[in-house]
């Protein structure tokens, strides 16, 4: 969903979440995450790693962004679109390969 749309109050399903769609919502399925309230808590790193490993391919480091978006969100902040995560990402991924 659109973050401008999201409704807090009406978070039933992951496809209620922030730039959470049919394909990803079916990554979270897989990884075990069938509502929101499972992705309190949760690393975006890590589900990403998991995702890999699961479907036994690398998926796009943009999905981190979109976890790190639906992650943040369920612990308070504001929506937002999964693209203003991407430089915090790349940040962060060039400072653990030093």
């Amino acid at each position: 969903m659109h973050p401008d749309k999201v409704d807090r109050q009406r978070l039933k399903k992951l496809t209620d979440l922030p730039n959470i769609g049919k394909a990803s919502a079916g990554d979270l399925h897989l990884l075990g995450i069938d509502t929101p309230v499972q992705l309190v808590g949760r690393c975006p790193y890590e589900l990403f790693d998991s995702l890999c490993r699961l479907t036994g391919q690398q998926h796009d480091p943009c999905v981190i962004d979109v976890f790190m978006s639906v992650t943040r969100f369920m612990e308070g902040e504001p929506a937002r679109v999964w693209w203003a995560y991407t430089e915090e990402r790349k940040q962060t991924l060039a400072l653990a390969k030093e």
